[in-house]
């Protein structure tokens, strides 16, 4: 019986084309609209927290805001990589300068720092070396730089022993980064350089004590540790003013990332689902028309013995498949929609989000039985002499 219903179904939507379109439309606005949403939120979730991982989530980042007249000094800051609690540890500031070599110039931003940063922020060496301790120790003029810098003032990335001017003052090149790959489209090309902290202080008027530092634990599960020791540390150094400092802690800033996106996800979803309430109206306003046209058919069918819940299964499921078929076509239009985007958009990792699909079903399909219901009942509660006398 299931089966015969599904082909009078279908050979009922199949008599009138357009008018099972115009009825699926709502249908397919509402899952096109939620897949589509849904879909682009992910990918450029996914994007921004690989972002975010690639920094790594045992990373605290200190800030101090009133050091109390007793500056905090390079050495003091890496210190605290001797701590069991801590794995590296190391200053950082930053400042624009002019780079030139002897063909090309540009705009360059060098961070001033220590050996640890390195391996607290998982740069990746191409060629050479990173910073020494030697070379804080001897405030000397090297410098490490991104392989977008080397290109774009040598042509080439194997540019280690070279020389490079910053501020007109000579710095050896004695490290290359290795290319990056972007994974969002927040990353931006630009001119980067690494060069001894102490050395910065000469280069930079702006750049005195250490105002900004970071410290990376061991791994992410012993994150809440550091951090309660690495507070405890501030706390006694600056006279037990926590106003004096402020502590971000990586993996926090992934959870408030995470729950974010999570929410925008299920608002962008619930207005979505709106076009599917409106396409569920559309459906049992066709189906309460469908009803009427065929008022005799059912008065036919009725006399001959069919029963109220043959009647009523026969009109939910013509109300469920076009609910489906709608979904369906929503479905391969996102599809074909969201390739567009990851095309014009390749940065970010754009694909189709089988979650919110099986979800798209799932409402499409309860909305057909639904908004379908009212107008299958009415049709298998009609008399069958009642019917057989409707003109």
């Amino acid at each position: 019986m299931i089966f015969q219903s599904f082909k009078m179904a279908w050979k009922s939507i199949a008599s009138s084309k357009m008018r099972s379109f115009l009825t699926m439309l709502g249908i397919i606005i509402g899952v096109f609209s939620l897949v589509v949403l849904v879909s682009l939120v992910n990918g450029a979730t996914s994007s921004i927290t690989d972002t975010i991982s690639s920094i790594g989530t045992n990373l605290l980042t200190v800030t101090i805001s009133d050091d109390k007249d007793r500056p905090f000094r390079w050495d003091e800051v890496t210190a605290l990589a001797d701590s069991e609690e801590f794995a590296e540890a190391a200053p950082s500031a930053n400042a624009n300068v002019t780079a030139k070599n002897k063909t090309a110039s540009g705009s360059l931003s060098v961070t001033g720092t220590t050996p640890g940063y390195a391996s607290i922020q998982g740069l990746e060496l191409g060629s050479g070396r990173f910073l020494k301790k030697a070379d804080v120790e001897n405030h000397t003029y090297v410098a490490v730089i991104n392989a977008y810098t080397a290109e774009e003032l040598f042509g080439t990335a194997n540019v280690t022993g070279e020389t490079i001017s910053l501020n007109g003052i000579r710095f050896q090149i004695v490290g290359v980064l290795a290319e990056e790959e972007s994974t969002s489209g927040f990353n931006m090309e630009r001119m980067e350089a690494y060069i001894p902290y102490t050395t910065l202080m000469r280069l930079s008027d702006s750049v005195k004590d250490v105002t900004s530092f970071f410290v990376s634990s061991e791994d992410e599960n012993s994150m809440d540790t550091a951090e309660n020791r690495l507070t405890q540390l501030l706390l006694e150094r600056l006279d037990s003013d926590s106003d004096a400092f402020s502590i971000q802690n990586q993996s926090e800033i992934m959870e408030t990332m995470t729950s974010v996106t999570d929410t925008l996800s299920i608002l962008l979803g619930g207005i979505a689902a709106i076009s599917l309430i409106v396409g569920g109206i559309g459906i049992m306003n066709i189906m309460l028309v469908s009803v009427t046209e065929r008022t005799r058919e059912i008065g036919i069918r009725k006399a001959i013995g069919a029963s109220y819940g043959t009647i009523l299964t026969q009109f939910l499921i013509e109300a469920l498949v076009i609910s489906l078929i709608g979904c369906l076509i929503g479905i391969g239009i996102s599809w074909l929609a969201i390739l567009v985007v990851a095309q014009l958009l390749p940065d970010y990792s754009f694909s189709l989000s089988m979650g919110a699909v099986w979800v798209a079903v799932g409402f499409s399909a309860l909305i057909g039985v639904g908004f379908g219901s009212y107008p299958a009942s009415k049709a298998a509660r009609k008399k069958p002499i009642d019917a057989l006398q409707f003109t």
